[in-house]
């Protein structure tokens, strides 16, 4: 069956980003003022949780590429010889490649997350994991787990610390990571839920999961290495192109009408995104301008803007750097938030509805302005949406940052390998050598070509630029099996992702 897009859709074909918008009021269920189990003993608390095979555990990645609760606890589920685990980890990253073995022996059949990468993700594509994989949205996730679509048996949550009546915080402890906001709906609805920390005490920082979820807390040597939190480009690029395309996009920006007093922004940690930042503070210092909130994952530009009075309040869900931890730790207007407060499209307050822009970055995008940051051209998993189609879809304006032609590949595609955010919720793609506005947005195109000397083309226009820098590439028709699916925040189907056939 095929989806709207013209995609294969299986089951659940995607419709519309807005069609199965509905309201859902959500409840944890559980009695209020209980206390967890304390233990030392991670073995004694995998005993009395009475494992089975076929079960899913779930983990979440506040901190990222320092991880080692994952591997910790999936260690242990496989000396005891447990077979067709379904891990739902928020996401996966290169430290988590002891996974690997484990799709081989057959401990794990089935992944679920919003984000992979690394080894984890290579050997997805490849087809090593026996059963076909999803990966979501940073919102779709607490969506699916809140509504029960998505099961969680047992929940392990790695807490930088926990006091005596089981509350956890991201903001203490030697492996601090700032918040926990994707480990909130795992806490609620996991049937049993266990929180492994290095840091126990009498009373902690800002508590953000509340004891009365948790059935255990696991006391260990240390839960990871902050420090892995920083992976990825989390500094504002040098790159003349890079910062062209920052600049223009602030322009951009400017002539929407909607930089003004309330204004609320996201941008994600790429180079280029973090320079549109800088550019839309200058304008914003120039005008006097107080925006109400900026969010996402956080990073000390935003940190800075916060302290330096641009913005009301910071909305976090998941810390960059450890400026980001620092902040969260002691100022109240850099407010903790879950990942269903911040965008499950099925809560009526979710942050990403409020927004009024987001810059995002694409690996392709197409002539009918669909994304893909799921996979490289060549079919391999490389990411997945995160906060992309949750964020495109809730902005009232979403820009796509990208330079058109780099290596001699172009970000600009007939079509997209794998549709990670449909075109309906992009608006615009701004590129070094041009910007293409979505055609819906007929009043803002005839204002940036009145008002600006940007350069505006139709997409297909700038698709012709890169043709002529780069020739066409052969289209390679991927016919492997179904290897995971690219769902879309609903939990409907966008795309589907093949094996890669070496």
């Amino acid at each position: 069956m095929k989806n709207s897009l013209g995609r294969e859709g299986l089951l659940r074909p995607y419709e519309g980003a807005f069609v199965n918008k509905r309201h859902v009021e959500y409840s944890d269920n559980k009695e209020k003022g209980r206390v967890p189990e304390f233990s030392e003993n991670i073995d004694d608390v995998l005993d009395a949780l009475e494992l089975r095979d076929g079960i899913t555990v779930s983990f979440h990645h506040h901190l990222r590429n320092g991880d080692q609760v994952l591997n910790l606890v999936m260690g242990k589920l496989q000396e005891r010889g447990l077979k067709g685990i379904t891990v739902a980890a928020s996401s996966f990253f290169p430290c988590h490649a002891p996974l690997v073995p484990m799709f081989e022996d057959g401990t794990v059949t089935r992944l679920h997350a919003s984000y992979m990468s690394g080894p984890v993700a290579r050997a997805v594509s490849e087809g090593k994991v026996k059963e076909i994989c999803t990966i979501t949205t940073h919102g779709g996730r607490p969506r699916a787990i809140l509504e029960g679509e998505l099961v969680i048996d047992v929940a392990f949550i790695a807490a930088p610390a926990v006091d005596f009546h089981g509350n956890l915080t991201g903001s203490e402890g030697p492996a601090a990571c700032g918040v926990l906001g994707y480990a909130h709906a795992d806490a609620q609805k996991g049937r049993k839920v266990v929180a492994i920390t290095d840091t126990v005490k009498e009373s902690v920082n800002r508590p953000e999961i509340s004891g009365h979820l948790i059935d255990y807390v696991v006391k260990v040597k240390t839960i990871g290495d902050p420090k892995g939190i920083v992976s990825g480009t989390t500094k504002i690029t040098k790159d003349p192109v890079g910062l062209k395309i920052a600049r223009d996009a602030a322009k951009v920006i400017a002539c929407s009408g909607l930089l003004k007093d309330g204004f609320s922004f996201q941008t994600g940690a790429g180079g280029t995104s973090l320079a549109v930042a800088l550019e839309v503070k200058k304008i914003m210092k120039e005008k006097n301008i107080i925006g109400s909130f900026a969010c996402g994952g956080t990073t000390d530009y935003l940190v800075d803007m916060l302290k330096e009075g641009y913005f009301e309040k910071l909305y976090d869900v998941q810390a960059f750097n450890l400026d980001a931890v620092e902040s969260v730790k002691v100022n109240e207007r850099h407010v903790k938030i879950s990942a269903n407060t911040y965008a499950n499209l099925h809560n009526d307050h979710n942050i990403v509805d409020q927004l009024d822009v987001v810059i995002l970055g694409a690996s392709e995008i197409d002539v009918d302005f669909n994304v893909n940051v799921t996979t490289g051209s060549d079919g391999y998993i490389l990411g997945g949406s995160g906060g992309h189609a949750d964020t495109a879809a809730g902005a009232k304006l979403a820009i796509i940052v990208s330079t058109l032609v780099n290596s001699r590949i172009s970000c600009l595609v007939e079509r997209v390998t794998t549709v990670t955010t449909p075109g309906e919720t992009i608006d615009m793609l701004v590129t070094e050598r041009g910007i293409a506005v979505h055609p819906r947005h007929k009043e803002l195109i005839r204002t940036l070509k009145k008002e600006t000397s940007l350069k505006i083309m139709d997409i297909k226009e700038l698709k012709a630029v890169a043709d002529h820098l780069t020739g066409v590439p052969k289209r390679k028709e991927r016919t492997g099996e179904i290897v995971a699916l690219s769902e879309y925040r609903d939990g409907t189907i966008l795309d589907v992702i093949r094996k890669v056939e070496n």
